[in-house]
C-alpha cells in the first residue's frame, strides 16, 4: 500500500472516533469501507485494508507519527481518543487540514463550481523552526516589516510562543532592541536565523495570562478590564454565540 493510504486510514480511524467515541472495530471498519470508496475517486490506485490486527498496528503508528493515543474502554465496549483539550485542538486542525488537501484534489477537476480566495501566503512555512527556536530557547534574528512602514528592520528577539487571531499566525517574543514583548505576524518575517545563543525563558509568563482579556494580538499592557453588555436581535444573536467575539464571552 501506498505512504498516502496508511496516513489516510489512520485519519479516517481518528475522524471516526472524534465523532462518535467508543467505536466497536466492526463501526470503525464499516466507516472506512464506506470512505474508501470516496478516497478512491482520488486516487484510483489507493487501496485501505483492514483487519483487527491491522488496528492494532495503526493504534501504534498513529501514537508514533501524530502523537495521538488511542485507548479501549471495557466498560464502554469501544475505542476512544485519550487526550487533552489543548492536543485534541492540534488534532482538530490536523483532521481539517487532511479534509482540505482531499477535497482540493478532487477540485482539480472541479474548478468550475469552486472559488478559491486569494490571499497572500500566511508565512507558515516558518513554523517548524520557531516552534523549534521556542522549544529549546534558543534567540532567533529576522527581517520584520510594519504595516505602517515601508522600510524594513532587523530583529534579534527571544521567542516564547506562538499565536493563531483570524487565520493569522504570530510570533510573541521578548525584542531585545528595547527589551519588550511584542507580536510580529509570521507573512511579514523574512530571512528566520536560529542562533546559538540560549536564553532563560521567564517562569512568571504564561500566554493564556497575557492573552486573557485580550481581542486579537494586542495586549492590556496591564489595564484592568471592563464588562461590556452587548446586545443583539434574535437572528444576529444566533451568530455570536456558534461564533464568539471572545472567549470570556
Amino acid at each position: 500500500m501506498s505512504k498516502r493510504g496508511y496516513i489516510s486510514r489512520y485519519l479516517l480511524i481518528l475522524k471516526k472516533l472524534k465523532a462518535k467515541p467508543y467505536s466497536t472495530y466492526k463501526e470503525l471498519l464499516s466507516y472506512i469501507q464506506n470512505q474508501c470508496g470516496y478516497l478512491q475517486m482520488q486516487d484510483d490506485s489507493l487501496n485501505i485494508g483492514f483487519s483487527k490486527r491491522t488496528l492494532q498496528r495503526d493504534i501504534r503508528e498513529i501514537r508514533n507519527v501524530f502523537g495521538i493515543d488511542i485507548e479501549y474502554s471495557k466498560s464502554a465496549k469501544g475505542y476512544y481518543i485519550s487526550q487533552s483539550e489543548t492536543e485534541n485542538m492540534n488534532f482538530q486542525r490536523m483532521i481539517e487540514s487532511f479534509d482540505m488537501f482531499n477535497s482540493l484534489n478532487l477540485a482539480q477537476d472541479l474548478t468550475p463550481f469552486i472559488h478559491l480566495e486569494k490571499r497572500r501566503p500566511q508565512g507558515t512555512e516558518n513554523l517548524y523552526g520557531l516552534l523549534h527556536a521556542i522549544k529549546n530557547k534558543l534567540q532567533i534574528k529576522f527581517t520584520y516589516q510594519k504595516f505602517w512602514e515601508d522600510k524594513l528592520t532587523q530583529r534579534i528577539t527571544e521567542p516564547y510562543a506562538m499565536k493563531e487571531f483570524k487565520n493569522r499566525w504570530y510570533i510573541l517574543a521578548m525584542d531585545l532592541k528595547d527589551n519588550k514583548i511584542k507580536s510580529f505576524a509570521l507573512d511579514r518575517l523574512t530571512n528566520l536565523e536560529i542562533t546559538n545563543r540560549t536564553f532563560i525563558f521567564p517562569k512568571d509568563f504564561s500566554i493564556e495570562e497575557y492573552y486573557r482579556y485580550c481581542f486579537g494580538i494586542i495586549s492590556p499592557n496591564g489595564q484592568k478590564p471592563q464588562e461590556i453588555i452587548l446586545s443583539f436581535d434574535s437572528v444576529q444573536g444566533k451568530y455570536i454565540k456558534t461564533l464568539p467575539l471572545h472567549e470570556s464571552q
